[in-house]
């Protein structure tokens, strides 16, 4: 670090703790060193470097649907028993939110780390890279690692929904989507969606994005718009199943037939939409079982019983529900 930024070991000391009489150019000059190389300084007083907290960082971009919550559950049932335990930061789908929250939790040197996504920021990929701990990155498998990794092909469940909204007859599809594009995990469903659909000659018809929270009346209100804008659509695939509910419970409001006229499709597989009037179509992104599996991970390599990472691909379940037409 100190030849990094040209200054001495004293003052890069001085400006990563936050201490001392530096001057605005020469903390900016420390500051971009460490986020280049990737530094974080060990807060552990009087320990070596090589020391570890028996904390495990759960890095994850948000806490306001069921999604998250069911992972972190299987994180913290998994390791219950052991000597770790797990602290969690949100990101809110933010890049410079993430390096900020993965600067503070490596800081404290955990014993792993869990980060939702394979897509981070140059700075943050370097601290991931220098951890020194088992670092899994969940949710997604359509990339490279920086460790380990698990979860689903995000690709692979938008051409499943495709062939299946195909196979049902529908031609005229809307899609509808949150957290565009920062969702990562989003974007690449409905890239695998429209290259399946792409190759039976069949484009999107319309789409909507939003860059708010996933939500009932964001449902509703997108839907509206949409089938305002395209009063042909025949299919609406939503990018997760809360909108999803929205949508349906206005389709429902306006007494169009589902899935006669429209049908319809979320994705996670949220149990709580579980008493809608009807059962949404969606797909099951076996979250619990990602949390749990990943925690094993960094449980394994942290008592030593296992030395290599690992890619663990798991498939999720297609539900047809009753508002995707069996024909």
């Amino acid at each position: 670090m100190s030849e990094a930024s040209g200054v001495s070991e004293m003052t890069v000391s001085r400006v990563l703790r936050g201490k001392g009489d530096v001057s605005e150019a020469t903390r900016l000059k420390v500051q971009e060193a460490a986020k280049r190389l990737g530094y974080v300084p060990n807060k552990i007083a009087g320990a070596l470097a090589s020391s570890r907290v028996n904390l495990v960082a759960v890095v994850i971009p948000s806490l306001k649907n069921m999604v998250f919550p069911e992972v972190l559950a299987g994180v913290s049932q998994t390791l219950e028993n052991s000597q770790l335990q797990p602290v969690v930061g949100v990101t809110d789908y933010l890049p410079e939110k993430e390096e900020k929250v993965l600067f503070e939790m490596l800081s404290w040197r955990p014993s792993g780390v869990i980060v939702a996504g394979l897509e981070h920021s140059e700075a943050s990929r370097a601290m991931l890279a220098r951890a020194d701990c088992p670092v899994v990155e969940i949710m997604d498998t359509d990339g490279d690692p920086i460790d380990a990794c698990v979860g689903i092909s995000h690709r692979r469940a938008g051409r499943v929904m495709a062939e299946a909204i195909l196979d049902a007859g529908y031609r005229r599809i809307g899609f509808l989507g949150t957290k565009m594009p920062l969702d990562h995990r989003a974007r690449k469903r409905f890239e695998g969606m429209t290259r399946r659909l792409g190759k039976a000659g069949v484009e999107i018809a319309d789409q909507e994005f939003y860059s708010g929270g996933s939500a009932l009346a964001k449902g509703r209100e997108m839907t509206e718009a949409m089938l305002a804008r395209t009063p042909d659509i025949d299919f609406l695939y939503y990018s997760n199943d809360m909108i999803g509910a929205g949508g349906l419970l206005y389709l429902l409001d306006k007494g169009i037939d589902i899935p006669g006229r429209i049908g319809l499709a979320g994705f996670n597989g949220v149990e709580l939409l579980d008493g809608l009037p009807r059962q949404l179509a969606t797909m099951d992104a076996c979250r619990r079982e990602i949390g749990e599996r990943a925690a094993r991970i960094v449980l394994a390599r942290h008592t030593g019983e296992q030395a290599e990472a690992e890619k663990v691909e798991l498939s999720p379940t297609l539900s047809l529900g009753d508002t995707l037409a069996r024909r």
